[in-house]
Order: C-alpha cells, then sequence, then structure tokens
C-alpha cells in the first residue's frame, strides 16, 4: 500500500533539534495503518503520521512488528516508546498512556456462517453456550468485558484463523473489526459464506499510545500538539480518505 508523500502534508513551523532521537515503534500489522511488506518496508496511516512527526521533531523512528499482546507488553515495559492504534480501556490505562486524541475509528462486529445466524440483539444473555472465537491481546469495550466471563470464549491470535475457525464450524461466532476483516474476508475467498452480524459490538476509536513514564517525556504533548494542528488543517482528513479510514467523530 502507498504511503502519502510528506510533501503533500501542510508544513509546519516547528522546530525540531538537531540531534536525532530514536523512538522505537511497536504494532502489530493493522489493515490500512500498519502493514510491513515482504521486503520489510512498513505503510499505513499511522506509519505516514509518524513518519511527519519524526520530521518535525527530530526523530528517528525504528519501526517493530509483534503480536498484539506482545506490542503492548513492550510498551508496558518501557521496552518501546510509541503503540500504534490501541483502544482505549480503563485495564489499558492502568498500563499505558494514550494520546488525546484518536486518529481512526473501528466497527466491532461479530461474524458468523451466512446459513447459521445466531440471534443477536446486543443481549450477551442469549450468547451463553456459543462458542466465540476472540483475538489474543484484543479489547472488544465495556459490555463485552463484563459479559465475557460467562461466554464460551476461544482465543486466537489472527484474523484470518479467527475467520477459518468460523467456516469450519470449530466456533459459531467470531469478534472482530470490520476493517480488519472484509479485506481478509475477500482475499480468502470467503465473503459469500461469513458476513457481519448487526447490531455492533461496540465502536472504538484507535489511538497512538505510550509507557505511564515515557523514555522522551515530551513525546506525548508533542503528538498531541501535531495532531490537533494537522486536524484542524484538514490534513489528517485528507490522509484518512487516501486509505478509506473512518475518523473518530
Amino acid at each position: 500500500m502507498c504511503g502519502i508523500a510528506l510533501g503533500a502534508l501542510p508544513h509546519f513551523s516547528w522546530a525540531a533539534p538537531s540531534a536525532a532521537r530514536e523512538l522505537v515503534v511497536a504494532g502489530t500489522r493493522f489493515e490500512s495503518i500498519y502493514e510491513r511488506s515482504r521486503g520489510g518496508q512498513f505503510s499505513g496511516m499511522g506509519v505516514d503520521l509518524l513518519h511527519l512527526f519524526a520530521q518535525r521533531y527530530g526523530y528517528q523512528l525504528r519501526f517493530e512488528i509483534y503480536p498484539w499482546r506482545r506490542a503492548q507488553e513492550l510498551i508496558h515495559a518501557g521496552r518501546a516508546d510509541v503503540l500504534v492504534g490501541p483502544y482505549r480501556s480503563a485495564d489499558r490505562l492502568r498500563i499505558m498512556r494514550f494520546s488525546a486524541q484518536g486518529f481512526f475509528q473501528d466497527q466491532v462486529a461479530f461474524y458468523v456462517r451466512a446459513n447459521s445466524m445466531p440471534v443477536w440483539a446486543g443481549d450477551y444473555s442469549v450468547l451463553k453456550g456459543r462458542r466465540i472465537a476472540t483475538l489474543n491481546g484484543w479489547d472488544y469495550g465495556p459490555a463485552f468485558s463484563k459479559a465475557a466471563p460467562q461466554l464460551n470464549i476461544s482465543v486466537t491470535n489472527s484474523v484470518e484463523s479467527g475467520l477459518r475457525m468460523l467456516a469450519l464450524g470449530r466456533v459459531e461466532m467470531f469478534a472482530t473489526n470490520r476493517r480488519d476483516t472484509d479485506p481478509v474476508l475477500l482475499g480468502l475467498g470467503l465473503q459469500d459464506k461469513l458476513m457481519a452480524l448487526a447490531p455492533l459490538i461496540d465502536v472504538q476509536d484507535a489511538f497512538f499510545a505510550y509507557p505511564l513514564t515515557p523514555r522522551r517525556q515530551e513525546t506525548p504533548q508533542q503528538m498531541d500538539q501535531m495532531l490537533a494542528a494537522i486536524t484542524a488543517s484538514g490534513a489528517l482528513q485528507k490522509l484518512a480518505r487516501r486509505y478509506g479510514v473512518t475518523l473518530p467523530q
């Protein structure tokens, strides 16, 4: 996926320090947000924003990709400086610091087999006994978290594996987000067999996050300043359109 040219974004007059400082960026593969090509190149809306941020404030970036739970552990331990794209939750607020504003929004839904659609109207009590797959380290919002101890949940490590489990009948429902899942569904040729079920589980804003005590104390405030500025200028909206990503309301 092609990244946006930095020259296409407005130039801001913030002075960059002369000595470059490295930021370690952690994330997992998020469609249109944080992706790595076979050649090792990183792309996506989050990557473009971080390149712009580094250019403006004199940072060097080292991008790393991990399973999602591991990426969060690295931020909690202070072994990475920036985490790309977590949803905010009470549990996560205890172990990491979030940017003031989100930079994209996701629809979170149950996927089911088209020929076997469970009754679901937002009432988790009717799902007791249903076999449900979730993704390791993901947060599905407060209502789902409250209901989870009473649900029959299996954990998987990727969207593809969750969809395959669903298609094979190993689970009856798969909880995931539409941005990451619909392209994989098409890639697997399962779009006629599996579908998202209404109503949504939740709508979640996604953020940048940092250790509670950042190695670079100024980094979170600088990111907040940049996100506010490019939102006001319209550049964030332009970037979101380029990647087909929904912005927080």
